[in-house]
């Protein structure tokens, strides 16, 4: 598949059943219909028999912050009594929280946590997981973060996509003097990022009390300028354009979404901005979720990501967040599948090997227990996930 599905085609898979395929040093070398046979060898390695139970590519995450120090249970307490997200961060909770856990903590204990949320991730089935920094916003901070993230990477099965995010919050030290904060990130934390050579993506957080669409314009031409591609958070609360924005700068994906409207939407479709929306944040914070259906209508190409951190939306579980779009977003089930793997996969830049189980590409898929996918929404909140393998090895 040349580019990520919209409209009606988030619903164009081809069905096998029952099905076969066959797998050579990891890749996938044939896949069709079990009786035809045509690309199975007279005298495999290895049959395997899933049993008649139901396969799907390996999920896609594209939109996670898994490296963090620790978790703010104090914070969904708060939510719980009647506090704002928004009021929690203002008050120093919230990202700023995270930022003064990881400044503490030593790279041993951000690797060990960052691991932990990799293998659970694993458990529901995600062989391919993007990870943003955001939580050190100094130079040094982001650095050690990226360095993280880049070491956990060589330490899983999984393949991980690292994402510069030095623009997640305004640090307490530059509370009243915020543009020095946004000149560091553009003459400093960019260039040393992009000399460090391991995130492939920069983000910013584009809303209310964050930074503005004209400081996010500056920070992500600058990060285009030093060759990594683009990403941005935007319009999660407030609608300050960001949807538009994301369009304009071409960025491969806009996230949150949640306050965006028609006229912004529209824009990315046009640019073929992917949205990357994250229902278990909306249920985490109690905000209404994000217009997806209206998104596929509109001809935006979705994708979902679970968003997993440690104050808005502690998930590591996709098949949690397929159950909310399907029975609290309306987003139609083979929709919802597309949008946690192929599309998912052009969201971090990897469906050139991941994404779908077709020739040519990486044996990453997961078996389910039930007969089709109907099982994650039906059987709600429990595991489907049966087997995972990746590159043809099973995992699980």
């Amino acid at each position: 598949m040349g580019a990520p599905l919209r409209g009606d085609e988030h619903s164009a898979f081809t069905v096998y059943d029952p099905g076969a395929f066959v797998v050579r040093e990891g890749i996938i070398e044939w896949i069709g219909p079990d009786t035809a046979g045509g690309g199975i060898d007279d005298d495999p390695d290895t049959i395997v028999d899933l049993g008649g139970r139901c396969v799907v590519p390996g999920f896609v995450d594209p939109h996670t912050h898994l490296c963090f120090a620790a978790t703010r249970e104090n914070e969904f307490q708060m939510r719980l009594a009647g506090a704002d997200y928004m009021q929690i961060h203002r008050e120093g909770g919230g990202i700023m929280s995270s930022v003064r856990s990881l400044r503490a903590a030593t790279r041993e204990t951000l690797l060990k946590r960052t691991l932990m949320g990799l293998k659970r991730s694993l458990s529901f089935g995600v062989t391919t997981v993007e990870i943003k920094t955001g939580y050190g916003l100094t130079t040094e901070a982001e650095l050690r973060q990226l360095e993280v993230i880049a070491q956990a990477a060589k330490q899983v099965p999984q393949d991980v996509v690292p994402t510069f995010l030095g623009a997640h919050s305004i640090p307490e030290e530059f509370r009243d003097r915020r543009d020095h904060f946004v000149d560091l990130v553009v003459e400093e934390m960019l260039p040393a990022a992009a000399d460090a050579g391991i995130a492939r993506y920069c983000d910013v957080f584009t809303e209310e009390g964050v930074f503005t669409v004209a400081e996010s314009e500056r920070i992500l031409t600058r990060a285009r300028e030093l060759g990594m591609e683009l990403k941005a958070h935007v319009d999660e609360i407030v609608n300050l354009g960001g949807a538009a924005m994301a369009a304009r700068m071409k960025c491969v994906s806009a996230e949150h979404l949640i306050a965006a409207d028609d006229d912004g939407l529209s824009e990315m479709a046009e640019a073929g901005t992917i949205a990357v929306v994250l229902p278990g944040t909306s249920f985490s914070i109690r905000k209404p979720f994000a217009r997806a259906r209206r998104m596929i209508e509109l001809g935006v190409p979705l994708a979902l990501a679970t968003d997993c951190n440690p104050g808005s939306c502690y998930t590591e579980s996709i098949p949690f967040i397929v159950t909310l779009a399907v029975m609290q977003m309306g987003v139609p089930l083979e929709a919802a599948l597309a949008a946690v793997t192929i599309n998912a996969a052009y969201a971090i830049g990897m469906a050139e090997s991941t994404g779908t189980l077709e020739g040519g590409k990486q044996a990453d898929f997961i078996v389910l227990e039930g007969e089709s996918p109907a099982i994650i929404p039906y059987h709600a909140g429990v595991n489907p996930v049966e087997e995972v393998y990746k590159k043809g090895v099973r995992l699980i």
